[in-house]
């Protein structure tokens, strides 16, 4: 039995247990034209592990290229028009796996910097508002085997506080749509216990509070503003339409061989909660730097990891490793499509108004280094279609021109030593 959610939105259809109506896209295949500001939401996409880059690089120019046959990029093709290649775009004071995942979305900013030590998502976040059930939802695919750190995490709510994905997409459906599964009555059951327990937890929280120094107590504030937007969730009682989806198959979600069905779980819930107005920010991390999950559903026994530190003359080797990196291009590829298809309540499509990163952590693997990092951008109104040579421009130029699509003023994001400012190419 299904039920509607109820919020300000009105949008029908969604995702694998849903089923779109059919709307058609008038630029589809055509570069569309930028907006400044008019990105309303934000979805980030990670894989890791780098690239190798003549594998990954289209051929010919800005607005001419292509991908070649057998890319890593080829499965990009019918989203040609939808997206803007970054190439050449560098990290400033990071080198190595764990300082690139550190630096890949706070350009290593501390609490005085520009972001206060956050990451760009978590920053749209602050400024987009509480107008949504969810401030942010995060979503992992097998990121937590080895806990939390620097290797595992890319979102954070300021210096050293990791935001945490949930791997799992049933926990995932619970918090998003668990209360409404048995009805009003059983909703509103559910909201009263999970309120009450809210409020014992906050009673504890505040009396443990002065008993901690500085730093701690910074990090108890995160865990209380947590709270508190759990709180406005519960709370909430807006009004949508969004019909409720199937929950999620259960099952150990650190099973290799589930990767491709967690992954694809995970991408149905992050669009069904945009679409929805649960949130305006989310995220979507595959796996983690130095992850080497095995992608036996391609035939490949080695790990994602060693294969990405493979020599230009073990040919097998690369060729399993572009076979890997093209399945992650074609989840990306999917993410848009489902973006695409589902219209926008005032105009357009989910995938013209929501700003997409495809984000890496390191350029070439085998070399450690965080130069020449290859990111994909995609919708918010951005002018797409577009395959940028950036010349070793500091990626914290990418995260303001991000900030800028949502209206935001600043003129750095994070460290500001060697930040530029927006880039120019991306107004």
């Amino acid at each position: 039995m299904s039920h509607h959610l109820t919020r300000r939105r009105l949008l029908a259809g969604l995702g694998a247990s849903l089923v779109a109506a059919p709307f058609v896209n008038l630029l589809a295949g055509n570069a569309r034209a930028a907006s400044a500001g008019s990105a309303k939401r934000l979805l980030v996409f990670f894989t890791p592990n780098g690239t190798i880059h003549r594998h990954w690089r289209p051929t010919g120019g800005e607005t001419d290229f292509t991908f070649a046959a057998g890319s890593i990029l080829e499965p990009l093709a019918a989203h040609k028009g939808d997206v803007v290649i970054l190439d050449e775009l560098d990290f400033h004071g990071a080198t190595n796996h764990a300082p690139g995942m550190r630096a890949m979305l706070t350009a290593n900013g501390r609490a005085g910097d520009v972001g206060g030590g956050k990451s760009v998502d978590q920053f749209v976040a602050d400024h987009l508002g509480g107008s949504t059930r969810f401030r942010s939802l995060e979503f992992g695919v097998q990121t937590s085997a080895w806990g939390a750190g620097d290797q595992t995490r890319m979102s954070y709510a300021g210096p050293d506080l990791y935001v945490s994905p949930d791997d799992d997409p049933r926990s995932a459906w619970s918090r998003m749509f668990g209360d409404l599964a048995g009805g009003p009555e059983a909703a509103e059951r559910l909201r009263r216990r999970r309120g009450s327990v809210l409020d014992l937890a906050r009673a504890e929280l505040h009396d443990l509070r002065g008993r901690l120094g500085a730093t701690e107590r910074a990090k108890l504030g995160v865990h209380l503003e947590s709270l508190r937007q759990v709180e406005i969730g519960l709370q909430d009682g807006g009004a949508t339409t969004c019909e409720l989806p199937d929950a999620p198959e259960r099952g150990n979600v650190y099973d290799n061989d589930l990767f491709p069905a967690i992954t694809r779980a995970q991408i149905d819930l992050a669009v069904q909660a945009l679409a929805c107005g649960l949130t305006n920010v989310a995220s979507l991390q595959l796996s983690h730097t130095v992850g080497d999950r095995i992608y036996t559903w391609l035939g490949i026994s080695e790990g994602h990891h060693s294969l990405s530190h493979t020599a230009d003359s073990d040919e097998a080797q690369v060729a399993r490793f572009v076979q890997a990196e093209r399945w992650n291009t074609e989840q990306f590829a999917y993410l848009l499509g489902r973006l695409d298809g589902l219209p926008d309540p005032e105009g357009g499509t989910l995938l013209d108004s929501t700003l997409v990163l495809w984000a890496k952590e390191l350029g070439d693997g085998r070399m450690h280094t965080c130069e020449s990092v290859p990111w994909v951008l995609a919708g918010g109104g951005l002018r797409t279609g577009r395959y940028l040579q950036l010349g070793g421009a500091h990626h914290a130029q990418v995260l303001v021109s991000i900030c800028r699509r949502f209206g935001l003023t600043n003129e750095t994001f994070g460290d500001p030593v060697a930040n530029g400012g927006a880039l120019e190419v991306l107004s």
